[in-house]
């Protein structure tokens, strides 16, 4: 592993800061998620427009920049210590990837130029609480039992007539909770099961805007940055991504072609990982700066608070878990560009590094944001101080991607840290398991 970055990778990353700190300051930010979407719409074509920030990582032939998941880490670093809101999680790191990877080639003709473009945002519709399993991050169902349906809740899908998967022969009933953008999104993705629950599959589907019998609400999210919606499906036209193959997968004319819809889902967790890892320890840096600027100028007894011990030992103690989660996040970026140039199956090494790296950012996160509460004193635990921006991330994250010890556990359990001493049992990672230890 080369630990230096590139000089595109430093521009890449030093132009964001610039533009961010411009453009979206804690003013700024409160300012924008009290709008209709959740988020600037002139400044997410700016970052479209200068940096081709939604297409950061899809091939140029669609519109893309070509870049890889290292660099969108170091760009989900910068919008993490901005606290940017803006659809660059929902599009550019969950749904583009699928619709590039399972899309048919018309699919992916239409949709990823105006994707990359800015023009087109995309949210990823599955149930709420189970996302992290979904990815692949929390748990390991790779059948898709995960998207529930019929008497299970979730989404169900049922064919109409005899189109052969063409777009309006399927038809979506279900509730979604917890969509990241999904009461604004152009395009949403939507995990659904067909055949019922016990023996049916859970395959993607497309649905506009403004389709027939969809209903969306914006709903009340602890952390307003990061804007979630209710999604409700009464008999919506959907258009299947990818072509069923009638086996329990998809197969498409996109780079993806022939990968199963929960099995892409769990690769896209490993790249996911690394850019939610690179956000989270962007937040941190931040909180952790501001933190450090404070103690600098508050003073108590004659003298700045960050001179006495008991400061400097507890902002020594999240410095050390800030640069150890950046650490595991540009490693887990790393990992998943090579399994990803690799182009093989999925690559254990990379989903381990990645949901430990998750996990690692989630408690610096949560760490910095909790330092920068309690050592702004009186001020720093009034609801409208910037503070509190940092920590209702911090709480938000964990319960969207964690939490922390089943990232953990998972990890473990891929990488066979609990094999049976007698070396019984199936084989994960290259380890004899025959049964996870929960921690």
């Amino acid at each position: 592993m080369d630990a230096a970055f590139t000089e595109e990778q430093d521009g890449i990353r030093r132009t964001l800061r610039g533009l961010l700190r411009e453009r979206c300051g804690p003013d700024q930010v409160k300012a924008a998620v009290h709008t209709a979407s959740g988020h600037d719409h002139a400044l997410w074509r700016l970052l479209a427009r200068q940096l081709g920030l939604p297409g950061l990582a899809l091939p140029p032939e669609v519109g893309g920049v070509g870049c890889g998941p290292t660099e969108l880490a170091l760009a989900c670093e910068e919008a993490g210590r901005a606290l940017l809101p803006s659809p660059l999680t929902a599009t550019a790191v969950l749904a583009a990837p699928l619709v590039d990877r399972l899309g048919t080639g018309p699919q992916r003709a239409e949709l990823l130029p105006r994707i990359a473009d800015g023009g087109l945002t995309a949210a990823l519709a599955v149930p709420g609480a189970e996302l992290g399993r979904a990815l692949g991050l929390t748990g390991g169902d790779r059948g898709g039992g995960w998207a529930g349906g019929g008497r299970a809740g979730g989404v169900q899908a049922r064919e109409c007539g005899r189109g052969g998967g063409e777009a309006g022969d399927w038809r979506l009933y279900g509730q979604v909770d917890q969509v990241l953008d999904g009461h604004s999104a152009g395009l949403l993705l939507v995990a659904a099961r067909t055949g019922g629950y016990t023996c049916g599959r859970t395959l993607l589907f497309l649905v506009r805007a403004g389709a027939p019998g969809l209903a969306r609400t914006r709903l009340t999210a602890l952390d307003e940055t990061r804007s979630q919606g209710r999604i409700e499906l009464r008999d919506v036209p959907a258009e299947p991504l990818g072509i069923p193959d009638g086996e329990g997968g998809v197969g498409g004319e996109g780079a993806g072609g022939g990968a199963a819809p929960a099995e892409a889902l769990a690769r896209l967790g490993t790249t996911a990982a690394a850019a939610l890892a690179a956000e989270a320890v962007g937040a941190a840096d931040a909180a952790l700066g501001r933190t450090v600027e404070y103690v600098r100028t508050r003073e108590q007894f004659g003298r700045p608070i960050g001179s006495f011990q008991a400061v400097k030992h507890r902002l020594a103690e999240v410095y050390v878990k800030v640069e150890e989660a950046r650490s595991a996040a540009y490693y887990a970026a790393w990992a998943a560009g090579r399994a990803a140039a690799s182009g093989g199956g999925p690559d254990t090494g990379a989903a381990v590094a990645g949901g430990l790296a998750l996990a690692t950012a989630l408690e610096a996160q949560l760490a910095a944001a909790g330092a920068a509460v309690q050592l702004h004193g009186g001020i720093g635990f009034t609801w409208e101080h910037d503070a509190h921006l940092y920590f209702k991330r911090a709480a938000s994250d964990e319960l969207l991607f964690g939490p922390v010890h089943r990232l953990r556990a998972h990890a473990a359990e891929l990488d066979g840290l609990f094999a049976q001493p007698d070396g019984s049992g199936a084989a994960i990672g290259g380890h004899p398991v025959r049964k996870a230890v929960t921690v």
